[in-house]
């Protein structure tokens, strides 16, 4: 099943680049413009230089960057093959969690061998920058998020051993989460650790985009003749591993916002969700987060001044009678219940609309798609409850995938720690 190895990773020299809490970056997708600024101004090293490049000539420039850091001592390569155990503490509803997993390589297998397997749809346009990047630098910059059932406990034994003893790094980033890496240096500890995945499944939870990319840059060195075969480091792309029954495991949902609809009626709206939903007003100053919390078959609406209201399927089969091809677990998101009963045929937009993002866009944070709607940008926001994990494994494990940016796995893997060279 599931190939791993340890691998040499390219790290920041500390003692020539600076502190390490400097030199690290969110991952590419969620970077603002205002933050890139902020984290090129915090270390003239920050590896948001390679992660997200800039200007005309952006990956030769992250190209060129990489090669000079290397000849600068910036960046060094580890002494030995090794497996890197990564912690997260942090604070989500007042209380504060961890989540601990393993970096490593992971063998790159074609989805239809159902070895790992995806959860979401995506996007060509990412693929492409990704893609682009990948080819100048011959990097991994920042790991795809996998998760793995660990129902003996063997692994989670092996990192409560290690994340007892003293962290070889710890810090606390801008954002106050607490970061932590350990290292299992190749030998009898990282044997065991690939053999307790020699018979699991990976479900890919965050970096589809950088998965299919890595896919898609083994396929062009194949094409071009610079592909070495079974030993090409083309055939392993950087992961971290995280069990997914772990107490840490935090996922947000992500909402929709709606725009540009042509003459949009919230009256009209209302009217045609109501024969397939019942609808329940939120009293004013009610949270409608609470009002939804726990509710299946479920979305807010929410309109402005105009008020908000929870819709709930009146048919709990609704969904799967319009998609009788798909199985119970995709037909059971909510996420499937909003475009396919709510977004498509009420606002006509469908699958080409939402990848272009024409008419629709996401936001993670319910207060600033309140304020999106608020403000007159968008017309109407869809609140949902967030994807259970179970979900997730239900439909990867059906070979299906849900509607992009269905899921928000909190917090994200921080960037610069680890850097996997394909070499």
């Amino acid at each position: 099943m599931a190939r791993i190895e340890p691998f040499a990773a390219l790290r920041f020299n500390t003692g020539t680049a600076g502190d390490i809490s400097t030199l690290c970056c969110p991952p590419y997708d969620i970077i603002s413009e205002e933050e890139h600024r902020k984290l090129l101004l915090k270390n003239e090293y920050n590896i948001v230089r390679l992660e997200l490049p800039e200007g005309e000539d952006r990956y030769a420039d992250a190209a060129a960057t990489l090669k000079a850091w290397k000849e600068m001592d910036v960046l060094r390569a580890d002494g030995a093959p090794t497996i890197y155990v990564y912690e997260e503490e942090f604070l989500f509803r007042g209380r504060p969690y961890k989540l601990n997993g393993i970096i490593s390589r992971v063998g790159l297998e074609e989805f239809s061998k159902g070895i790992i397997l995806p959860h979401e749809e995506t996007l060509s346009k990412a693929k492409a920058d990704r893609f682009a990047l990948m080819e100048a630098t011959a990097c991994n910059f920042s790991q795809i998020y996998s998760l793995f059932r660990d129902e003996d406990k063997k692994v989670s034994g092996i990192l409560s051993v290690v994340t007892s003893m003293k962290p070889e790094i710890e810090f606390q980033f801008d954002d106050g989460i607490i970061h932590r890496l350990w290292t299992i240096p190749e030998g009898d500890l990282t044997r065991q650790l690939e053999s307790c995945f020699s018979d699991k499944k990976l479900y890919i939870a965050d970096g589809h985009h950088r998965y299919e990319t890595a896919l898609a840059y083994r396929e062009s060195l194949r094409k071009s003749g610079k592909y070495s075969g079974a030993e090409d480091p083309s055939n392993f792309v950087m992961m971290m591993l995280v069990d997914i029954g772990h107490p840490g495991l935090v996922i947000f949902p992500t909402h929709r916002l709606v725009k540009g609809i042509p003459s949009f009626d919230i009256g009209q709206t209302l009217a045609e969700l109501t024969t397939v939903f019942d609808l329940r007003r939120v009293e004013e100053g009610a949270s409608i987060e609470d009002e939804l919390e726990g509710m299946e078959n479920s979305a807010a609406l929410y309109a402005g001044g105009h008020g908000a209201w929870i819709l709930t399927l009146k048919d709990g089969q609704a969904v799967k009678k319009t998609l009788p091809e798909m199985s119970e677990a995709y037909c059971s998101l909510d996420v499937t219940m909003l475009h396919t009963l709510i977004l498509e045929p009420v606002f006509g937009i469908d699958k080409e609309n939402m990848a272009r993002q024409k008419n629709l866009a996401y936001e993670r944070d319910i207060a600033a798609a309140i304020r999106g709607v608020d403000s007159g940008e968008f017309q109407c926001a869809f609140i949902l409850n967030p994807t259970r994990i179970g979900q997730i494994r239900d439909v990867a494990t059906a070979g299906e995938k849900m509607p992009q940016k269905s899921t928000y796995f909190y917090p994200k893997i921080i960037t610069g720690l680890v850097i996997n060279e394909i070499i």
